[in-house]
Order: structure tokens, then sequence, then C-alpha cells
């Protein structure tokens, strides 16, 4: 139904960009959603394992470990939430709009993305990075020196991996939004 739409609405028009049909937009548009469910299904991931995780291990009393542990979701969970809003937001948009209003929309968009990515993506990386700086006491203190090497150096080498992943998403996303100036 929405390529039907789609597909009506850049047909009906007379403008005579370089973007000359709904397919070449909804490529790009699935491409790029296709790695924001990424995004939310690696830190959806990471969230359950954390509840889980608090749920087994954490004490019934507040301390260090169990502010790691919830400093360490939220963090999580407000990204998770920032990527839905975004995504649904961009696709309730694009079956409403003319092509022209269409593509002004998304160069606002990908300019808030941009915002988002550079502001609130390194705060919440801080925030887990914190929290996981919390529990590695904790973690000394109830395990093998080999099994705590093992958790910091994983612990690690998955937030680079997750850096990486967001880094690249940021450059793609910037590269799209240049090339939305260009037209």
């Amino acid at each position: 139904m929405e390529n039907d739409s789609l597909n009506k609405l850049w047909h009906a028009q007379n403008d005579n960009s370089e973007i000359s049909n709904a397919k070449d937009i909804l490529n790009k548009a699935k491409q790029q959603r296709n790695g924001q469910y990424l995004s939310i299904t690696i830190m959806s991931l990471t969230v359950v394992i954390l509840i889980f995780y608090t749920i087994s291990f954490a004490s019934n009393q507040w301390n260090n470990f169990t502010l790691g542990l919830v400093l360490m979701i939220s963090s999580l969970v407000f990204r998770i939430l920032l990527e839905f809003i975004s995504m649904y937001r961009k696709k309730s948009q694009l079956v409403l709009m003319s092509q022209k209003v269409y593509h002004a929309y998304l160069k606002k968009h990908y300019k808030i993305r941009l915002m988002i990515n550079y502001y609130i993506t390194p705060i919440c990386i801080a925030v887990y990075l914190y929290g996981f700086y919390l529990l590695l006491p904790y973690f000394k203190d109830y395990f093998s020196e080999g099994f705590y090497t093992y958790i910091v150096i994983s612990g690690i080498l998955s937030l680079i991996i997750i850096i990486a992943i967001i880094i690249n998403s940021v450059i793609k996303e910037h590269r799209f939004l240049k090339h939305l100036r260009r037209k």
C-alpha cells in the first residue's frame, strides 16, 4: 500500500530532480532502516542481558553495583527509544509528503540525527562507561582474575565494536545529508 501511494505521489509531480522514481527513494530508505534495526537489535540484546544479570545477581540494597547496572540499562534504553522515534517519525512522514517537501523534511531529519549522534550518543556512551566502571570492583572481588580479565577485555572490545557501528552510521548519514544538500 505504501509503495502504491509513493508511486502515485512521485509520478504525479512535474519535477525534474535527479531522483527519478520512488523505487530509488524506497531502496535508500529501506537500507537505512535496516541499519537502524541492526543497531536497535544489538542494543536491545545488551539490555536483555543486563536485565537478566541484574535480576540474577543484584542485591536488594542500593550500591554502586546496582547503580552501574541501572546507568548502563537506562542509557541503552534511552538510545533505543531515540532510534524508534526517529525511525517511525520519518516513516510516517514519507507517505504524506510530495517529493520536494519530503526532500526538505529529509534534510531536517538528518540534521537532527547528526545532532543526536554528535551530542546525545556520546553522553549515552559516557553514562554506559561510567556504569561499567562502577561494576569493575565488584567483578574483581567476586570473579577469578582470569574471568575478570575476560570481562574487562570483552567489555572494551564490545564497546569498541558498538562505537565503530555508530561511527559508520554517522558517516553514512552525514554523506546522505551532503547528497541531499546538493540537490
